[in-house]
């Protein structure tokens, strides 16, 4: 597994992307948000489904109803949203009140079968007015090898962006060729790839 997409706990990883598809429909809508459901496997019950004061970024990213929350509002999860400035919004609280978390018994099953290895989570959000969203499940996040062809572009440009943060230029270009041409990466000796690093520490500012 590679956690790609968003800075979440495994378990919570699908539920955030339900809420990012849910987000168009219920960015004008929050106020009229009645009751929202989340099913998740009994990990995530027992890992992730936190209520009350959540006190720091640590309580916030193992949060469920956090991490559902901030995507439905903003349409992002971001490391910055654990912050104390993006928690103190008071939408994020007012929904995490209108969260029922219920273990469902086959995503559990799902997330144990060794051929499946599913991190399955729902979402469904009911308004005031008695309408409701439709019901999201998403049995496995980007990053799982079920979703390898989706995922290794993902994961390749955020492996880019973080080398980019730091090394110099010509040295994430190289680092990047290589990467695109498995046969050429396993060819090379290991002290030429390391010595790539070492030499793109030494950046000139």
């Amino acid at each position: 597994l590679f956690k790609i997409s968003y800075p979440a706990e495994f378990h919570a990883q699908t539920a955030v992307e339900c809420a990012m598809q849910l987000h168009p429909q219920l960015k004008g809508r929050l106020d009229q948000i009645e009751k929202i459901v989340i099913e998740t496997q009994e990990a995530g019950v027992r890992i992730i489904d936190k209520t009350g004061p959540l006190a720091n970024y640590a309580d916030r990213d193992h949060c469920i109803q956090y991490m559902v929350a901030v995507p439905m509002i903003f349409g992002r999860l971001t490391a910055a949203d654990y912050a104390d400035e993006i928690a103190a919004d008071p939408r994020i609280d007012a929904l995490r009140d209108k969260m029922e978390v219920r273990e469902n018994p086959q995503f559990t099953r799902d997330y144990f079968d060794a051929d499946k290895r599913y991190i399955g989570n729902s979402l469904q959000v009911f308004f005031t007015d008695g309408t409701s969203t439709e019901r999201i499940s998403i049995d496995y996040p980007i990053g799982h090898r079920k979703r390898r062809a989706e995922g290794i572009p993902v994961l390749m440009a955020k492996c880019e962006a973080a080398l980019r943060a730091e090394l110099a230029v010509d040295k994430v270009d190289r680092i990047m060729e290589l990467a695109r041409d498995p046969a050429k990466l396993e060819a090379m000796p290991i002290d030429q790839f390391m010595n790539l690093y070492r030499l793109a520490l030494q950046r000139d500012d």
